[in-house]
């Protein structure tokens, strides 16, 4: 089976994963007690039988489960994820405001924390009983350990209160007038705190993942067999060992996407990021079904093109991993 027919076949099973996400999504906030026409009654102050039956009939939600749960699907393939009666505007259009700024910051904290976990790891697979190797242990305990709304919370009094050297949150100045130049910088300085937070659990796990793997490619025999060919230590370090070491780092590098989005949420609200994990939180004490249900599908959907992303990237990184 050709690399590009199994990649079709990935992306078929990542759409029925798509459906599925999206009925069980549905099928739960039915299950939940009230609805949309209980929670604008409250925000009205009172609202009589006839008002809230005008309001379900609105929304639709006079209609069989069956017909909802068809419409709502109906709309979805056409990218139309409803609207949002607590912010008055399409859930699409918040969600595209909104994401950027999350993409932002799950991309910076992923990249940064696959790159220093792997170059620790590498490092440490060196002399694995020296002191270098015992302090990235050390590290990873304490990144499994701190939670991190907990790690945002001490960068901020240390690289705010204490030593003013970083915004408290926010993406931008909104009052800095300069150029495309100025403002990228002034991002990237916004950027700082939250991305180092959300990576810094994630530099634990692939730190410790990339020492066992080195140290497991660098016992086999063609390792031994390089070495006894006279190759050099560092070309068989970075070029025989760690390619193949980086297999498992790139697997669980995909599988993660989902919790470093869920570590978004968290670390959003700590840092006043203005992305997904923001609109959620604000959403979830509104009671803002569809936006909830919209964020909820596009999580999903980011989490399932990474892992075909994932797939795709290990077949070409590793030549051994056959299509079928």
């Amino acid at each position: 089976m050709s690399f590009w027919r199994v990649t079709a076949k990935r992306i078929g099973y990542g759409f029925l994963l798509l459906m599925s996400v999206l009925v069980l999504n549905f099928v739960l906030m039915s299950l939940a007690p009230g609805d949309i026409a209980d929670t604008i009654a409250g925000e009205m102050g009172g609202a009589d039988e006839q008002m809230l039956a005008e309001i379900r009939e609105t929304y639709g939600l006079d209609q069989p489960f069956h017909v909802q749960l068809w419409r709502y699907l109906s709309r979805v393939f056409v990218l139309d994820l409803g609207f949002s009666y607590f912010y008055n505007t399409p859930v699409t259009t918040l969600i595209l405001e909104k994401l950027p700024a999350t993409l932002l910051l799950v991309f910076s904290a992923q990249i940064v924390a696959i790159i220093s976990g792997v170059v620790l790891g590498v490092m440490a697979a060196k002399k694995p009983n020296g002191l270098f190797s015992l302090s990235v242990t050390l590290i990873a305990l304490f990144g499994f350990a701190a939670p991190v709304f907990w790690t945002g919370i001490l960068l901020i009094i240390l690289f705010v209160s204490i030593f003013p050297l970083f915004p408290i949150g926010g993406i931008m100045d909104v009052t800095l007038a300069g150029s495309w130049w100025e403002h990228t910088l002034d991002v990237l300085h916004h950027l700082m705190l939250p991305m180092i937070t959300l990576a810094s659990i994630f530099v634990a796990l692939y730190s410790r993942l990339a020492r066992a793997s080195m140290l497991e490619v660098l016992g086999a025999d063609y390792i031994r067999t390089a070495r006894a060919k006279g190759v050099p230590e560092r070309s068989v370090m970075y070029r025989h060992a760690l390619r193949n070491a980086l297999a498992p780092v790139v697997t669980v590098a995909g599988l993660q996407f989902s919790a470093v989005i869920s570590g978004a949420v968290v670390v959003e609200t700590v840092f006043s990021w203005p992305g997904l994990g923001s609109l959620a939180l604000h959403s979830i004490l509104a009671r803002d079904t569809p936006t909830i249900m919209g964020i909820l599908f596009c999580s999903a959907l980011v989490v399932v093109v990474f892992n075909i992303l994932t797939d795709m990237t290990l077949r070409l990184l590793d030549p051994r991993i056959k299509s079928g």
